[in-house]
């Protein structure tokens, strides 16, 4: 009888034993599969994100000359009308990521910087210049800086570079909403996302 009871402890005993490696080595697949299926869902979000929008100016420019003691000048100048397009743009495949099997949690290490592109379409009109002082490839290259640069200030003070980081934020929830339907945690500069629209407050 005492032999019996041995043996049937025994059995039990490789039994539990049996179920538990099963149930571990299941746990352990199931958590490779998440790990698994949230690496290639991010790799889908690392797209290239644009936003594109149109400005038109009208410039003037003026340059003058003097010869002689300054006593007599020479002139040029010209009439001239941009058409540009912008666009501001964020490369996801440049995000980074880190993935915490342990406690579940997928940490955004680094979101790319805004890519801002300037596209001048210029054309001049009224050009009028004196044979001392003619248009040179300076004077375009200088038109072109000035002209870049006053576009990019109404870039900056324009809806563009928001609605691209409402575009930004958008593929990021994409992320969270991943995240947590697995029982997963995303995290930014240690900050935990309890719902989707906290990430329209991430701070880039």
């Amino acid at each position: 009888m005492k032999n019996f009871f041995i043996g049937a402890i025994l059995v039990l005993l490789i039994v539990f034993g049996v179920r538990y490696c099963e149930n571990r080595g299941s746990s352990e697949d199931e958590l490779a599969e998440n790990t698994a299926l949230l690496q290639e869902q991010i790799r889908n979000v690392g797209k290239l994100v644009v936003t594109e929008g149109t400005f038109s100016q009208v410039y003037s420019y003026e340059n003058s000359k003097k010869f002689y003691l300054d006593i007599f000048s020479a002139r040029k100048k010209a009439l001239i009308i941009v058409n540009a397009t912008a666009t501001v743009a964020y490369d996801l495949s440049k995000l980074k990521t880190e993935i915490d099997e342990e406690n579940k949690t997928v940490r955004i290490t680094y979101i790319p910087k805004e890519e801002l592109k300037i596209n001048p379409d210029i054309k001049y009109y009224d050009v009028t210049q004196d044979y001392l002082n003619q248009f040179e490839a300076d004077d375009h290259n200088k038109i072109r800086k000035r002209i870049e640069d006053s576009i990019r200030e109404k870039v900056m003070a324009s809806p563009l570079i928001s609605n691209a980081k409402n575009r930004l934020i958008s593929e990021l929830q994409k992320i969270y909403i991943l995240t947590n339907s697995m029982g997963w945690t995303l995290q930014y500069s240690d900050q935990d996302f309890q719902n989707s629209e906290e990430l329209e407050r991430i701070k880039l």
